[in-house]
């Protein structure tokens, strides 16, 4: 019975020394059972019992650290991506690189811009400059007593003619037109700086992602050149059609970070987007191009107008003192005021700047019109552009509010079905 009594108390002894280390405790009281010392024994059986009472312990803190382990395995696991998800050092180096070129072009664009901007200034006020000279001088000479004055004449003369050559000059090139073809660029060259700073900062960057950065910037580097000669834009068309900027293909939608059934997209929503898109092209697209028909139709007779007018004022007053003398005084300095007027009105009111503006309207409708038309029919939902944020970016882009964005498809779905031609622009904002 003692033997029994001091295995008991040496096994709570132990289990109790044990727990306290666990626990880190500094101090504790053991209450052991008062034995006495001569009827005591401790036998083999007594200590094996404790040696297995230990290995218990340590095997039970063998599994409790495993299981920690695991757990804190299978924490970072799903904290941390795996490898595969980590973007390609490559990938991130090539799309810095496209950020860097696109502003520098965006530098270039907007410098170049101001350049040509001047241009267009500074030749409008000399070429009106001289021309009202040389009128000035051949009314002098032809009212001169005694005879013409050679020296005025011939001065009137080369003046008409230098003023005949800059015209051309400056009608081939339109700078009003350069300039608003910069502005566009360097905006247009900021939006993409911006997507690809977008596409770094959110999600994992691939090899496509590059790929398409690359096409749009030559995209928008074939749209919007900067050398004047070789590949400069004609700015008299035989026919107006919309700017294109983007690569021609269908376009990529942006991925999403969540899913759902759906992905956003429904039936009426699908419907709202097709009677948008017909809209665009029926009245926004439509009138825009014909307004830019009108804009060049008068710039290309204000353009053959002012170098024409010049011409014949050069060749009135070199008749200036003969028998036609009267008649072409009078020819060279009305012609050299009216060729200060056309050009006056086509430079200073910058009537190249507002076809190009037009046609540009109409390249950004177009492509609004390529958007919708690529989402509802990517069959693959999964892969569409989510379908609320997609009918927002919409809805901002026309300078609509999302029920006024429905209230437009309703509006063309009645017109259709009457057969009457809806009145109301899907735009907004021009």
């Amino acid at each position: 019975m003692s033997t029994l009594q001091s295995s008991s108390g040496v096994i709570t002894s132990v289990a109790y020394s044990s727990s306290r280390c666990r626990r880190g405790m500094t101090r504790a009281t053991i209450n052991m059972p008062k034995i006495r010392t001569g009827s005591l024994s401790l036998k083999l059986p007594a200590r094996d019992l404790v040696q297995e009472v230990l290995d218990m312990g340590v095997s039970l803190r063998a599994a409790t650290t495993g299981h920690v382990e695991k757990k804190n395995e299978s924490r970072a696991d799903s904290t941390f991506p795996s490898v595969s998800n980590v973007s390609d050092p490559m990938v991130i180096a090539k799309l810095h690189a496209i950020m860097e070129a696109v502003a520098d072009r965006v530098e270039m664009h907007k410098n170049i811009g101001e350049q040509r901007d001047n241009w267009n200034h500074l030749l409008l006020t000399s070429i009106n400059a001289i021309t009202l000279t040389a009128a000035t001088m051949a009314g002098i000479a032809a009212t001169s007593v005694g005879g013409p004055l050679v020296a005025l004449k011939l001065s009137s003369t080369l003046m008409y003619l230098a003023a005949t050559g800059m015209l051309v000059v400056m009608n081939k090139i339109q700078p009003s037109q350069l300039v608003e073809e910069q502005r566009n660029a360097a905006r247009l060259f900021k939006q993409l700086h911006g997507q690809v700073q977008r596409t770094l900062s959110c999600g994992t960057p691939t090899s496509t992602d590059v790929e398409e950065a690359m096409e749009k910037v030559l995209a928008l580097d074939k749209a919007y050149p900067l050398p004047l000669l070789g590949a400069m834009l004609d700015k008299f068309p035989e026919t107006v059609e919309p700017a294109v900027w983007w690569p021609q293909h269908r376009q990529r939608q942006e991925r999403q970070s969540e899913r759902r059934d759906g992905n956003g997209w429904s039936v009426e929503l699908e419907e709202e987007m097709r009677e948008v898109v017909g809209v665009l092209k029926r009245k926004d697209t439509e009138d825009y191009l014909r307004l830019g028909k009108i804009a060049l139709k008068v710039n290309k007779i204000l353009a053959i107008s002012g170098p024409l007018l010049t011409g014949l004022a050069a060749c009135g007053t070199a008749f200036v003192g003969s028998s036609h003398g009267p008649w072409a005084a009078t020819l060279g300095v009305v012609a050299g005021a009216m060729a200060s007027v056309v050009n006056t009105m086509e430079h200073g009111g910058q009537v190249g700047m507002v076809f190009e503006m037009y046609r540009g309207n109409a390249g950004f409708f177009r492509l609004m019109e390529e958007s919708i038309e690529s989402n509802p029919n990517e069959r693959d939902v999964g892969r569409r552009e989510n379908g609320e944020l997609f009918e927002m970016k919409v809805a901002l882009q026309l300078g609509r509010s999302l029920s006024e964005l429905k209230d437009l498809a309703a509006s063309s779905y009645s017109s259709s079905k009457k057969g009457e031609a809806i009145e109301e622009f899907a735009s907004k904002l021009f």
